[in-house]
């Protein structure tokens, strides 16, 4: 009986271990130059499918402390990736342009490409390997 109360034990151990250990990689994302702690700041992971489409395959939003942001993307599979994020000043989860066609609200991609015109996957990808990634990202 002993034996098998032992068994069961470290089987149980063994179950809690494996589902704690860590899957995919994290990416933490920081934003340093948000012009106000009005409204909150949204960030989405996109693939090259998703890009400029939508939603990406994660999304992730926080308020602004001291014109501050840090977010973490979790369980990212290898792969490339593009990151976007803006400043919803006024929490209407989307942005807001001038008549024209200029954003009125702050935003960003991985990469930090300040190019005219529509930001492009090619001008923010970054590929996700076997390592926990940590970037910058400018409004």
């Amino acid at each position: 009986m002993k034996t098998v109360t032992l068994a069961l034990s470290f089987f149980l151990v063994s179950i809690i271990a494996m589902a704690q250990q860590k899957t995919g990689i994290e990416i933490t994302i920081t934003i340093e130059n948000v012009t106000s702690d009005e409204g909150k700041v949204l960030a989405s992971l996109h693939t090259e499918d998703t890009f400029m489409k939508g939603q990406g395959v994660q999304n992730q939003q926080s308020s602004i402390k001291d014109g501050k942001v840090i977010l973490t993307f979790s369980n990212v599979a290898p792969g490339d990736y593009a990151i976007m994020a803006m400043h919803d000043v006024n929490e209407n989860n989307r942005m807001d342009y001038e008549s024209n066609g200029m954003p009125k609200e702050g935003y960003g991609m991985s990469g930090n490409d300040m190019s005219m015109g529509p930001p492009t996957f090619n001008g923010a990808k970054f590929t996700v390997g076997e390592e926990d990634l940590e970037m910058n990202i400018r409004f």
